[in-house]
């Protein structure tokens, strides 16, 4: 294994452990606001972390690009998704 084998792959367990910790966070936290606020931030950094090891073990730039794309369209989606939950809960507990 090279060097930079090692590094994508330690990126992507790091990215790994964020998404667990997300998990976590959804089913020991108590209310919904702040299940959001850990499932939100921590997927998405792990997401990130994954797309950047995978990116790494990429042959050529067009790949490393595509996964960046993915990247922000998935952060862009998970904004506004949690945005709409934390909405509709807000309405439901007034």
């Amino acid at each position: 294994m090279s060097v930079q084998d090692i590094m994508g792959v330690g990126i992507m367990v790091l990215g790994t452990v964020f998404f667990l910790a997300g998990t976590v966070g959804i089913l020991r936290f108590p209310d919904a606001f702040s299940r959001l606020h850990a499932v939100t931030k921590a997927d998405n950094l792990g997401l990130a972390l994954i797309a950047l090891g995978t990116s790494i073990l990429a042959a050529d730039g067009f790949t490393a690009a595509k996964l960046f794309l993915i990247w922000i369209l998935i952060a862009v989606s998970g904004a506004i998704g949690g945005h709409l939950i934390a909405r509709h809960a807000l309405r439901d507990k007034s």
